[in-house]
């Protein structure tokens, strides 16, 4: 990506360069938001962090169940804050779907999540 096209779509080509989530590919407004739902407040905070735990937060403190490509979106934001090269969210589908199939656990309706 071009200094030119950066400046124009408003992201950027390597994570390191982000200083906020919108900034980052896969991210816009309401993802920004659920990552400071989150507590997240820099996407390096998400370093480290494993996606399933986020994605299980998310869905507590947002008090409802949230589409498994959130978390496609997730584990590629772990995976590129950890330096894996940028990539789009559905490159991460099947990484999720073999370790986490479709992101449901049999006791969803007890957690309150409907």
């Amino acid at each position: 990506m071009t200094a030119r096209a950066r400046q124009t779509s408003g992201k950027v080509s390597e994570f390191a360069e982000a200083t906020r989530f919108e900034q980052l590919p896969n991210v816009g407004p309401a993802t920004a938001g659920d990552l400071r739902l989150l507590g997240l407040t820099h996407p390096r905070d998400l370093r480290g962090r494993d996606p399933l735990q986020l994605f299980r937060e998310l869905e507590r403190r947002s008090g409802s169940r949230q589409d498994p490509c959130v978390l496609d979106v997730l584990i590629g934001l772990t995976r590129q804050a950890g330096g894996d090269p940028l990539q789009p969210w559905w490159h991460y589908t099947a990484e999720r779907k073999a370790l986490y199939g479709n992101a449901r656990r049999a006791d969803d309706s007890a957690d309150g999540l409907r």
